[in-house]
């Protein structure tokens, strides 16, 4: 075997080994019932104002909005792609009459931008890059048609850590 397959090989496992690792962490979070990203992103929203119980300010953990109380609103995966938001970003949520939800991004996160990889891990997908894992939401996955592998540039938050990513664009392989 010659030492660019080699050297393909050995990348493609350390990215399904970084992807297991990560696998492995969100799996003792799921089991201890903590993570210390929903206590960070509580004590960012803590300045942030509620209104008459129609309009909620609160920041997004890459799946929910959360306010200053930690209550958690599901934020639609079709508007957070759409829209690329990224974990940090500070949304603004008015629950209509009617009860209907609309999100507004009212305070972006600077974010940076990394190009990985695209892997299926069981129900989930995750881009690894920069030696992390990150999930992103099947939305942006299906939107772009992606396929497991493709290279994609992903956007994450410039100053934090953070297990969610927002897929920005990619490169779509047409011999695949």
């Amino acid at each position: 075997m010659g030492a660019n397959k080699q050297l393909e090989k050995l990348r493609a496992m350390l990215e399904i080994a970084a992807a297991n690792l990560s696998a492995a962490k969100q799996l003792l979070t799921d089991l201890t019932g903590t993570s210390g990203s929903d206590l960070d992103y509580r004590s960012k929203a803590s300045g942030l104002t509620v209104g008459d119980g129609k309009v909620i300010e609160g920041v997004f953990d890459g799946q929910y909005m959360i306010d200053k109380d930690g209550k958690k609103y599901p934020v639609p995966a079709n508007y957070a792609s759409k829209s690329k938001l990224v974990a940090g970003d500070v949304l603004k949520l008015t629950i209509l009459e009617d009860g209907s939800f609309v999100y507004k991004q009212i305070g972006p996160v600077a974010r940076k931008k990394i190009i990985g990889t695209l892997v299926k891990d069981e129900e989930d997908y995750k881009v690894v890059a920069g030696g992390k894992s990150y999930k992103v939401l099947l939305a942006s996955v299906t939107y772009f048609k992606l396929n497991n592998g493709d290279e994609v540039t992903i956007l994450i938050p410039e100053a934090e850590d953070t297990d969610w990513a927002a897929i920005e664009s990619a490169v779509i392989d047409p011999n695949k």
